[in-house]
This record gives structure tokens, sequence and C-alpha cells, in this order.
């Protein structure tokens, strides 16, 4: 019997049972927030799964199966001119406008076909980050200098992220161009445009079916969020009529998924998220029953739901128990956090960093989180620190990025956000913070 194995199984049976023997259940504390942890999950399966990752599975899925890996290298490898890389990854990803989360299947797309670890940190970063409608809305409730301040740091930091990834991983990034060297030019099966038309109406859908309401009651943002189930419904049939004129799909199969659709939409008018699912159902059945790339393109997709769903859950979970939802506590007593990200110190600012980093923000919503935080005496370079390194980053995500690219990784691209959102604040705080 190997003793040292058995020892360290006896220690995890023990620590696990005194863990359990002092679970302080019937604290106030304690028991809010384990409510609290499955409010934010629930939250977060009926605004995010469905309307987020779904869709972003099927793009990721997409990636892997209709993008060749040469295309990649070509634009993303690791042998690709970096003025092309950076700035294909960083405008890819700001146009997307998602979450820290949403982005995630892209990221692990693109990286598993072989981009270089310079572009994919960059498209990691500046989906969330880089997002138009939500610096746009810092502008206007939280003041021009923050909104200004966030544009020019996220676009910043996406590159100069990337370049130091890249740098301090240069030494498998060159075994990675030479291994890339060889690959043969890719074999065209369908023209260019027809590709980007097809990514192009999965990602309409994505983005209008998660579009956001504005504060304001009219003007072109609220006419846009007003209209967004008809533009994504506008995507979908584009989708729909690619699929078969360009994917060679049988056309009887997509009426099979359009048809329940429809009358769903009819019948639950004012509840879209029925006939959104349905449509989802109705595509993975149609893709998962035909042959060739179709059945190649719903398995990579359950691929990446299959590796990255569980992690989210957990991660999800552990973040309502420390932290709570906005406006709501967890284990940690918000008022630490206000505390603590008080005046313009150096702690302050990093507090802010690794706290945003943790956090689990869905598009826009750290907008009201910091408008509070303000109005409880937080500076100016703190809620930029914040700010930059919170919509990028979240524990959710943080797990998912290790199973991707590995720890040493995930934690240099973490620390690298952390430090630069902290040295943004600093700064940004010395030269606006009036309190």
């Amino acid at each position: 019997m190997d003793w040292k194995s058995e020892w360290k199984k006896l220690a995890l049976i023990i620590g696990v049972f005194l863990a359990c023997y002092y679970l302080p259940v019937g604290t106030e504390r304690f028991d809010n927030a384990v409510m609290e942890a499955f409010h934010l999950i629930r939250w977060y399966a009926q605004e995010h799964v469905v309307l987020c990752l779904i869709p972003a599975f099927f793009i990721a899925g997409a990636i892997a199966v209709f993008v060749s890996q040469a295309s990649v290298m070509k634009y993303l490898g690791a042998r690709a001119k970096k003025v092309l890389a950076y700035g294909v990854a960083s405008v890819s990803g700001s146009i997307l406008a998602v979450c820290s989360c949403t982005i995630l299947p892209l990221f692990a797309g693109i990286y598993k076909m072989g981009a270089g670890i310079g572009p994919a940190s960059a498209f990691l970063y500046s989906g969330p980050a880089i997002n138009i409608l939500a610096i746009v809305l810092t502008a206007r409730v939280l003041g021009p200098a923050l909104g200004i301040g966030r544009a020019v740091g996220a676009v910043v930091f996406s590159i100069v992220i990337g370049l130091l990834m890249h740098l301090i991983f240069r030494k498998e990034e060159e075994e990675k161009a030479n291994s890339q060297a060889g690959l043969p030019e890719p074999e065209v099966t369908r023209p260019l445009w027809q590709n980007v038309l097809y990514f192009v109406a999965m990602v309409g859908i994505l983005v209008f079916a998660n579009w956001g309401r504005p504060e304001e009651t009219s003007g072109f943002w609220y006419l846009v969020y007003s209209s967004k189930w008809m533009l994504t419904s506008f995507f979908a049939v584009a989708l729909a009529v690619i699929l078969v004129a360009w994917m060679k799909l049988p056309w009887l199969h997509i009426l099979f998924a359009a048809v329940p659709v429809t009358a769903a939409a009819l019948i639950f008018s004012q509840q879209p998220m029925v006939a959104f699912i349905i449509g989802i159902v109705g595509l993975s059945i149609i893709t998962n029953l035909n042959k060739g790339e179709m059945n190649d393109w719903f398995t990579s997709s359950w691929g990446f739901a299959k590796q990255i769903l569980p992690l989210l859950f957990w991660g999800v979970l552990v973040a309502g128990v420390l932290l709570g939802r906005p406006g709501t506590e967890g284990l940690i007593p918000s008022e630490w956090v206000n505390a603590a990200v008080g005046g313009n110190s150096l702690f302050a600012n990093l507090f802010a960093s690794i706290a945003g980093a943790f956090m689990y923000f869905a598009t826009l919503t750290e907008v009201p989180i910091l408008e509070g935080l303000l109005g409880s005496g937080m500076g100016q370079g703190p809620a930029l620190a914040l700010l930059l390194a919170g919509p990028a980053l979240s524990l959710p995500n943080m797990l998912v990025i290790r199973n991707v690219m590995g720890t040493k990784k995930t934690a240099v691209f973490v620390a690298l956000v952390v430090v630069m959102a902290t040295i943004s604040g600093l700064i940004f705080g010395a030269i606006f913070d009036t309190a």
C-alpha cells in the first residue's frame, strides 16, 4: 500500500469533514451568501446562457469547421504580421461587444485553431472591454473623463497586453511559428465573401438578441433597442437562406425548423425568448441529423459547450457566494469594498482592479454599480481601474481560460490586466480625482 498517497486521501477526508462539521449554517451572512449564489446562477441562466452563450458556441463551432487553420494562421498566427494580427484581433473582438463569458467560446475556437497567444489575448480582452455602447453609457452617466479614459485605456490595453503575452511566451511562439511554416494553402470550398456573410449573420443574431436597454426612451439607441427582435429575425432569416444556398442544407429541414419558430413568434409575441429557444433547438436537430459539414458544425459547437459550461456554472456559484449580485451582499461585506476603494492610493487602485477582475459584470451593469460606488466615496482612479479590469475578466472567465491555455498563461494574462488597470487608475486619479 502506498501510504503517502493514502495519507493525502485521509487528509482530504478530514479536511472535508471539518469543513462540514463547522459549516456556519444558520448565520445570516452565510445563509444569505448561499441564496445569493443560487439567485446569481438563476439570473445568469435566464439572461445569458440562451441569448449569449449558445449563439457563441455555434459561432465557435463554425470557426472550427468553416475557417481553415491556414486562414487563421494568415491573420492571427504566430507568423502573421503584427499590425495585421493585432488589428484584426482588436477590431473583431470589439465588434462583438459581448461579456467576459460570451467571448470565451470564440477565444477557444481561434486559439485551438492556432492563433498566436498575442492576437488571441488581444481578442480575449477587446471583446468585453471595447464595447461602444458601454463606453457611451459610461460617458453619459459617470462623466466624459471616465468615458474617454475607458475608451482609450481599453483600446491600448488590448494591444499592449497582446504584445506582452507574445513577448513573455516568445519561445513557445517561435516554436509555434516554426510548426506553422509548412502548412499548405487552404483549399477553397466556397468564396470568402460567402463565409464572411455566414459569420455576419450569426454575429448579427448574437449582438442584437443581447442589445441592452438604454436609459433614454428616444433617439437612435432606443430605436435600435425597440427593433432588436426584428433585427435578430432578419439575421436569422439571412442565416437560413445561407444554409440552404451555400451550405447545402435541405430546404425542407430549414422549413422544419422555421415553422415552429414562426408559430411561437405569433403566439408568444410578448415573449420572444420562446421563439428564440425553439429556433436553437430546431437548428441543433437539423445540423445534427445532416452529414458532412453541418454535422461537424453541431459536433464542434457541442464540444465547446461541454468544455465551457460546467466551469462557468461553478465559477458563477463561487462568485455569488463571495460577492453576491449587484446591489446585494455575499460573504464579503460591501462596506469593506466601499472603504477599500476610496481616494487614489496604490492600495485603492489595486483593490479595485482585483475586485473587478474576480466579479462578474454582465454587459452594461458595471455602470450603475460604479455610479453607486462613486456616490459612496470611490475615487476616480479606482473607478477607471475597475472599468478596465472588470468587464474583461471574472472568476468564471478565468476558470475557462485556464482550461484553454493553461495555468501559467492565464496567471500572466490576469496579472497583466490587474497591473495595467492599477497603473492606469493611479495616473487617471492623479489628474482627475478631486476628492
